[in-house]
């Protein structure tokens, strides 16, 4: 009879069944790293097009706020004209000259409101850009807290793939739940 009988000793039998349990882990933690690599590129994608729309309402704030600038620049030089043609009707006895004058600082006074209104326009946009951006970038905290989360939930997968250690697999789920509502937070509590 040539049958052959293989006995286990302890350590044969703990390195199989380290082959089988450790397979399956291995490949949980590859799905589940995967997965929330994607979930970290797409909150990555959401926190950096936030800031893009924050920026892009900012640099409309900024514009409104130059063209007020000009506009109240362009008032006071009105204003200034308005004070030298007053002065002038002072200094002269001219009657015709005195009514040129008047026409001149009523058109001055009347192109001053024109000025001051668009003036005020512009504050008024550059203020209303101002609150989009603010509105716009309201997620980004949370979006990055998310993302945060999400990479130590990574992080926390590697050292079980290298440790074994399923007590750390579940911190990784934990943290990774907890990008993941943090992701939900940043657009429901807007």
């Amino acid at each position: 009879m040539d049958e052959e009988f293989e006995v286990e000793g302890a350590h044969e039998h703990h390195i199989e069944h380290e082959a089988e349990h450790g397979v399956a882990l291995s490949q949980q933690i590859a799905i589940f790293t995967a997965i929330l690599a994607t979930l970290g590129a797409i909150v990555s994608y959401l926190g950096g097009h936030t800031q893009n729309n924050a920026l892009i309402f900012k640099n409309e704030a900024v514009l409104s706020r130059t063209k007020a600038s000009d506009q109240w620049a362009y008032y006071q030089a009105k204003g200034i004209k308005q004070e030298i043609a007053d002065e002038q009707i002072q200094s002269t006895t001219d009657p015709a000259r005195i009514e040129v004058l008047k026409a001149t600082i009523k058109r001055y006074a009347d192109e001053k409101e024109d000025i001051k209104k668009q003036a005020l326009e512009f504050e008024k946009a550059s203020d209303e850009a101002n609150e989009q951006s603010e509105h716009a970038l309201h997620p980004h905290e949370k979006l990055a807290m998310a993302m945060t989360l999400i990479q130590i939930g990574i992080s926390a997968a590697s050292i079980t793939a290298l440790t074994r250690k399923r007590w750390l697999f579940a911190l990784a789920a934990l943290s990774a739940a907890g990008g993941i509502v943090m992701w939900i937070l940043a657009f429901v509590l807007v």
